[in-house]
């Protein structure tokens, strides 16, 4: 098995949604992103000012993941903290963005990853909650030969799996999910310290947007800085006056690359779609040039119809048009 996590994973492979993909994840890698993930997902940094979370609690320096490597025929584990975890059973899995933080209270190292999914299907034939599961034990069964050797399963690390679904379905929007180990006393009372068990977590961070509930905090900062609509200087302005986040050099190159990478896509399907349209050459074929742009800014950006359509400018008495060519096609 060889399993990769990406952005751009079932979106078609061209040169701007790639690039975008790695932009986007080199800009949710700076600790000032992450660190308020942390505050408002992780209960460890809940009562921690963000400022402490990324200069003090996070470790070194976020790994972003590039290009994965085949399973390992030799041994089993391979050390060190990168993106890849490679077990020679298992095959190889590949996480957009891995760190260690320490917790604020006891001191002791997390591993946390921070996975970011834009598939046009939120259930892309498994639920994410399930790979969610699935690469929280690869984090704990890979500690074996690093943290602790032999018996010492004492030494194990709590794990986080965090999800960033930028488009997921209305009933999901705008919401943050936990998943995690819990006591369940099914006779009598007896009591473990939660320390012992409560060892993994999978955090689902469902993006909306401002027509949806609860759009504030960290599902506005997020969905601000990942829109393909929002300007350039409109998201330094809310990333900086709304949540405090001092711009470096480096996120304004990377937000840059974003917008500019974003509009490429999106040129490059509406040019595509007018040539369709104008080879046809009657009504007909523009029609179809249309439909094919509104199909590949799905596809490509991960966009719901009405986002593709409001970027190609369609008119609004001819939406219910489009609408009703892509169910006949579906």
């Amino acid at each position: 098995m060889d399993e990769k996590t990406t952005m751009a994973q079932g979106l078609h492979s061209t040169d701007d949604s790639a690039g975008y993909d790695a932009a986007c994840k080199r800009v949710l890698s700076e600790k000032a992103i992450l660190a308020r993930i942390m505050k408002a997902c992780l209960a460890e940094y809940r009562d921690c000012p963000v400022r402490d979370i990324e200069e003090k609690y996070i470790e070194g320096q976020p790994q972003v993941s590039s290009v994965p490597v085949l399973p390992d025929e030799e041994g089993s584990v391979i050390s060190g903290l990168d993106t890849e975890d490679k077990s020679v059973h298992e095959g190889t899995v590949t996480y957009d963005i891995r760190f260690c933080a320490i917790a604020p209270d006891s001191g002791e190292l997390i591993g946390l990853i921070v996975n970011v999914e834009a598939q046009n299907d939120f259930y892309p034939g498994y639920p994410l909650t399930k790979r969610g599961i699935y690469y929280c034990c690869r984090m704990i069964s890979s500690q074996y030969g690093r943290e602790f050797t032999g018996s010492h399963y004492e030494k194990l690390k709590k794990v986080y799996s965090i999800w960033i679904c930028m488009n997921p379905p209305r009933n999901r929007e705008n919401t943050i999910t936990r998943y995690r180990l819990t006591e369940e006393h099914l006779v009598g009372k007896a009591v473990e310290l939660v320390q012992n068990y409560d060892l993994l977590s999978i955090v689902m961070l469902c993006l909306g947007g401002p027509d949806s509930e609860n759009y504030d905090g960290v599902l506005r900062m997020l969905d601000v800085l990942l829109s393909h609509e929002t300007s350039e200087a409109e998201k330094r302005r809310i990333l900086q006056d709304d949540y405090d986040i001092q711009m470096t050099r480096t996120m304004e190159s990377e937000v840059s690359v974003m917008c500019n990478l974003s509009k490429g896509v999106m040129e490059k399907s509406w040019k595509k779609g007018m040539a369709e349209g104008r080879e046809k050459g009657r009504a007909e074929g523009l029609e179809k040039g249309i439909l094919s742009s509104i199909k590949s800014l799905m596809e490509t950006m991960s966009w719901t119809l009405d986002q593709a359509m409001t970027a190609l400018k369609v008119p609004e008495a001819e939406q219910q048009i489009y609408r009703s060519l892509l169910e006949k096609q579906s």
